[in-house]
């Protein structure tokens, strides 16, 4: 007995308690994951199509209340009714071809080309789908999507048991294989919601680089995480997210590894006197790169031995005091003790 069989052969009361089990796995799509009615409702409309509950919750998306499938899957419906389905194309175009059971003399035929020619055929430029990046990546097997779509419905649309369309039609992001990438909040299976649209990642991606602290970042990244989990966000969006919280984090921690340092620095070495002769030029320092300069002439002081090494140890502390974050101010530092 086939698995859509034992499905079938269940008790409702049955139904939910196995929809209610299945929805708490981390690995369904993130429409019906803890949606038991989702998954229950996916379960029932596999069934009418004669799909097991998995094939039917991995290939059956909802797209503004519409159920969509894959231009597989809806190959698979024509041709299990009995009708012959050919499809043929490259990057340029593609034209699929169906020849019904109970009507063997006709040739239903759809042509879908990539640019607007001169003939009556769709083309994807005319339907403004070029600058989608699925179709620039993947323009022969969106090609062949669409024409076999077309064409199922004009040839056989009681096969389809209404998937008219596939997500893409709809305006979902789809890989190449035409499986959803960018699934919309919980509570509508497989509804597609464009990432520009949320309105808290926009918030998000703007704030990220100003938080002051480390604790701050780390709120927001717990919180992509947990929307990813529950559907409200994309993988990909997370992750954009996420590099951004990293850098800045990366950022914070630099920060105060430098005052750090810096304290260290004021702590252990006795004030530069306030008469000594370089304080004029130290008060001068306007920005990192005139500290950075400066460190590089009291080097060079000091490499001539010019300088008395307590003494260009107060000057150093002094500047980073100033400007804490120098680059190769660690590397000074060192020298000056050396010496």
């Amino acid at each position: 007995m086939s698995e859509i069989d034992v499905y079938k052969g269940s008790t409702l009361p049955a139904k939910v308690e196995y929809a209610k089990l299945l929805a708490d796995s981390g690995l369904l799509p993130a429409a019906y994951r803890r949606q038991p009615s989702n998954v229950l409702w996916a379960m029932e409309y596999g069934g009418m199509l004669g799909l097991a509950p998995m094939a039917a919750i991995t290939g059956v998306h909802v797209i503004d209340g519409k159920p969509t499938a894959s231009a597989g899957l809806i190959s698979a419906l024509v041709r299990r009714a009995g009708h012959q389905l050919r499809i043929k194309g490259d990057s340029k175009s593609a034209t699929c071809q169906i020849v019904r059971a109970d009507d063997p003399d006709f040739t239903f035929e759809v042509t879908w080309t990539l640019r607007k020619g001169a003939g009556d055929n769709p083309s994807a430029e005319e339907a403004g789908l070029l600058g989608k990046g699925v179709w620039k990546n993947y323009a022969a097997s969106m090609l062949k999507a669409r024409a076999i779509t077309q064409c199922a419905r004009d040839a056989c649309e009681e096969a389809l048991y209404g998937l008219h369309y596939t997500p893409e039609e709809l305006g979902a992001e789809v890989d190449e294989d035409g499986d959803v990438v960018a699934q919309g909040t919980a509570g509508t299976a497989g509804t597609a919601q464009k990432p520009a649209e949320n309105t808290w990642l926009t918030a998000a991606l703007k704030a990220a680089p100003e938080h002051a602290t480390l604790e701050a970042c780390g709120t927001v990244w717990r919180k992509s995480a947990e929307m990813v989990h529950d559907g409200s966000l994309t993988k990909a969006d997370a992750t954009r997210l996420q590099e951004l919280l990293r850098k800045r984090m990366e950022e914070l921690k630099a920060a105060a590894h430098v005052a750090a340092v810096a304290e260290t620095v004021a702590a252990e070495t006795p004030a530069l006197d306030p008469d000594d002769s370089w304080m004029p030029a130290i008060d001068g320092l306007e920005n990192a790169a005139d500290a950075e300069a400066l460190l590089d002439d009291l080097a060079d002081q000091m490499g001539r031995g010019e300088l008395e090494p307590g003494r260009a140890s107060r000057i150093e502390a002094a500047i980073v005091a100033r400007f804490p974050a120098p680059s190769g101010g660690e590397e000074k530092k060192e020298g000056a003790q050396a010496a």
